[in-house]
């Protein structure tokens, strides 16, 4: 199994009252409350977790896309990934990722996902995710009707832009361009693997099915609340008639160990209550408007998580037509929001997380909320060195062929010197 390191930067001061006070995390979150001097050091904390976190021996480091929020300040993940693609040697980037109908044109996400690629010598995973509507309607101010028929166009042109080695014009609905031709071209040939974040989409699960695209569910809620989603991707694969392998799949867990669960449950609920309190506290003006849940999906009954945040940051006066979610340690853990525990505890949790769920590809929230970097690199290393060595071992039997290929470390400072084809030194 791969166990795979992954940070959303959330700003990590937002005030005791902020739910009281704000109506919501994302969109609207006022300017105020964002001190760009504490951000300078939260940026350099976040880089250093990471970079510390590929020390440990994490098979990759993730990073991803948000706008407009407290949640997470990353707007652009290809500016950390380029940093850490100089700053590690063997760890997997996992930008997870670029929201593509947000691009324009989409030509843009291949040519700086092959840079990165470039740059950390083939180590690249892209990640392709449809977006958040409080990122890509309200932020970004797209029609939520059209937004994954410009997604879906937007990969293709990507896709076509990595792999066709002559120049082409692309003349499509949302996009057109007399001359595609990017440079530079990625490493990892014919494309990097690409992963496709989902929140419960039926749309989702088939379309990762039928491109042999990585389904990764990145589940604010836990295992137990991802359950249904899991198992809707994988009813939809066997129907298509693919095979179960667990790498076809990733899926996110927070975490926190300890020496004792004790001590675990004492340190991570300060960072667990913030983030469930107050990262999540997204208005429900924002989380579902007009088109862009489709009627496959509603027919389903699969709630996305953007929606279930939402729910929970409704009204007192709508407890009783909304479930209420757990926002304090207790219910937190009971709900297996957060996994906490001793190494032994984390390790028999985390097994039966990914067998249930049929799941190669586990990444895990190390730090989350307002966690500070001591108590990040703390959680990271005990991870590594007691819980990781034993997960390992899982869905060994399984080929994984949505990850890297990255030039062999030793070949990446002797390579001859490239010759073109006689076609193109004519």
């Amino acid at each position: 199994m791969k166990l795979m390191w992954f940070h959303l930067m959330p700003y990590t001061e937002l005030p005791d009252n902020f739910r009281e006070k704000n109506p919501s995390v994302w969109v609207d979150i006022h300017s105020s409350l964002f001190d760009p001097r504490r951000a300078h050091l939260m940026y350099n904390d976040f880089m250093d977790e990471l970079e510390f976190a590929a020390e440990c021996g994490f098979d990759a480091v993730c990073v991803n896309e948000h706008h407009s929020n407290g949640y997470g300040l990353m707007p652009s993940p290809n500016l950390i990934a380029s940093a850490l693609a100089r700053r590690t040697a063997d760890t997997a980037l996992c930008v997870m990722g670029n929201s593509l109908a947000l691009y324009n044109p989409p030509t843009r996400v291949a040519e700086e996902f092959a840079m990165i690629d470039c740059i950390s010598g083939g180590r690249l995973i892209a990640g392709f995710p449809v977006g958040t509507p409080m990122d890509t309607c309200f932020a970004y101010g797209q029609n939520p009707s059209m937004l994954r028929e410009r997604y879906y166009e937007a990969h293709d042109l990507v896709v076509k832009a990595w792999t066709e080695p002559e120049t082409f014009a692309w003349n499509g609905r949302y996009n057109q361009q007399r001359y595609v031709n990017i440079w530079p071209r990625p490493v990892q040939k014919p494309r990097p693997p690409i992963w496709i974040p989902g929140g419960g989409s039926v749309e989702t699960w088939r379309w990762c099915a039928q491109m042999d695209h990585v389904y990764a569910y990145l589940s604010y809620f836990g295992y137990k609340a991802g359950q249904t989603t899991m198992s809707g991707f994988w009813e939809e694969m066997k129907r298509l008639g693919k095979e179960p392998n667990p790498y076809h799949a990733g899926f996110l867990q927070t975490v926190g160990v300890a020496e004792t669960r004790e001590e675990a449950y004492r340190l991570y609920r300060e960072p667990a209550e913030y983030f469930y309190g107050r990262c999540l506290h997204i208005d429900a003006r924002f989380a579902n408007p007009p088109g862009y849940t489709s009627e496959a999906t509603l027919r389903s009954g699969v709630q996305g998580m953007v929606s279930r945040a939402a729910d929970a940051s409704a009204p007192p006066k709508y407890a009783d037509k909304f479930q209420m979610l757990a926002r304090e340690m207790d219910g937190i853990v009971e709900r297996g929001y957060v996994i906490i525990g001793s190494p032994d505890e984390v390790v028999a949790q985390l097994t039966e997380v990914a067998t249930n769920l049929n799941v190669g590809h586990l990444m895990l929230l190390l730090q989350f909320g307002n966690m500070g970097k001591d108590l990040a690199k703390y959680n990271t290393k005990l991870f590594a060195e007691k819980v990781m060595p034993r997960l390992k071992p899982l869905f060994s039997e399984w080929e994984d062929r949505w990850w890297p290929q990255p030039m062999e470390t030793s070949a990446r400072a002797a390579l001859a010197p490239f010759q073109p084809t006689a076609l193109a030194a004519e």
